[in-house]
């Protein structure tokens, strides 16, 4: 059975977050940080990643260092006269079979410093702008696969390798959804704690921000990690992750997920989220500050045919139904825990069979 009291002081602790981020105000400047990232001058040249699909973490002369947050990004480079000819991408927080597939010249991998870090070499030859596509060879085929789904490590930190280690001895899983409050207070050094921790995990981390993340402006999540708002495509899968962190999504983003709903038409589209729209035990304080504006975000995604829908922020796991979507709470990764209802910490695992969502499932951790 469900506790439906949530501990007073995580209660107290979200609230106060969402107030000092100035909500609606603070969303408006989280969604042009979104616009900026994956953009970046280089030393001779600029970078520009489709869709924002990774942060342009540093720059050299020669080189560029990437955070992905999709299974497959695709980037321009443009060069001026007199740039080097020769350039090293380190693509951090990358699926370990990754490839390099190069536009007006010529790529090769040169390196694995770690499981989920690959480095590549693309030689431009002399053109002025090169097409690079970073992916791995399954990233446009059919078939099944399995994906995690993680969220609300909070304090947690000094624990979260165990859950790593849990995750890793699960067959099959592609990729994690982190499904925001990666931290107590969203400051640059938890997060990079928390990247830190991540070379513990086998597979990749595309994770969105919760509220957590909000505790310093600007938050430097968009820096570290990329979008909070963004969309991506594995297998014929559509993914679509949206920043929730202040209990209400901005007007812009309705736009953006307007056009990702009719780009996932037709086909399976998995919806992710922080803060849920709605609450399904009602009385947490844990959903959208208007019902209006859940009840209008849920008929837009029943509307789109989205076929899951994933939330965090409540620290239980919980399935039920969103306006006959498949939804379930997740907040499983070890921060203070909902009382008496025994289910501690966990993720989700998520099958997907001939394109189609085919089991949810709990992994729990502890036991």
């Amino acid at each position: 059975m469900v506790n439906i009291v949530r501990p007073l002081v995580s209660l107290l602790t979200s609230a106060l977050v969402l107030v000092g981020a100035g909500c609606l105000d603070a969303a408006s400047e989280r969604v042009q940080r979104d616009e900026a990232v994956g953009k970046a001058a280089l030393p001779g040249g600029a970078i520009a990643v489709a869709g924002g699909l990774a942060s342009v973490r540093s720059v050299a002369p020669g080189e560029v260092v990437l955070w992905g947050q999709a299974p497959a990004i695709d980037l321009t480079l443009s060069f001026e006269e007199g740039a080097p000819d020769v350039w090293k991408i380190h693509l951090w927080n990358s699926l370990p079979d990754t490839e390099i597939t190069v536009t007006g010249g010529a790529g090769r991998l040169v390196g694995s410093p770690g499981r989920t870090r690959r480095t590549f070499e693309v030689s431009r030859g002399g053109s002025r702008q090169v097409g690079v596509r970073l992916a791995p060879g399954d990233a446009e085929q059919g078939g099944s696969f399995r994906f995690g789904v993680l969220s609300d490590v909070q304090e947690a930190i000094d624990g979260v390798g165990e859950i790593y280690r849990k995750i890793n001895e699960t067959p099959g899983v592609r990729f994690v959804l982190g499904i925001g409050d990666l931290t107590e207070q969203g400051t640059r050094e938890e997060l990079e704690r928390f990247q830190r921790e991540l070379e513990a995990l086998e597979v990749p981390y595309f994770a969105t921000l919760g509220n957590h993340e909000l505790g310093t402006d600007p938050p430097p999540f968009h820096e570290l990690f990329g979008r909070g708002n963004f969309h991506f495509r594995y297998r014929g899968v559509h993914f679509t992750l949206l920043d929730s962190a202040s209990a209400s999504l901005d007007r812009q983003v309705y736009g953006w997920l307007d056009g990702w709903l009719e780009e996932g038409k037709g086909a399976t589209h998995v919806v992710g989220m922080h803060i849920p729209p709605v609450d399904p035990v009602g009385v947490r304080n844990g959903s959208f500050a208007s019902r209006a504006e859940a009840s209008k975000l849920i008929g837009r995604l029943a509307e789109g045919g989205v076929d899951l829908s994933l939330y965090g922020h409540i620290h239980t796991y919980q399935p039920f139904s969103n306006g006959g979507i498949p939804a379930y709470i997740s907040g499983g990764g070890g921060s203070i825990p909902e009382r008496l209802d025994g289910i501690g910490r966990h993720f989700m695992v998520v099958d997907v069979n001939g394109g189609a969502v085919e089991q949810v499932g709990m992994v729990p951790v502890d036991r």
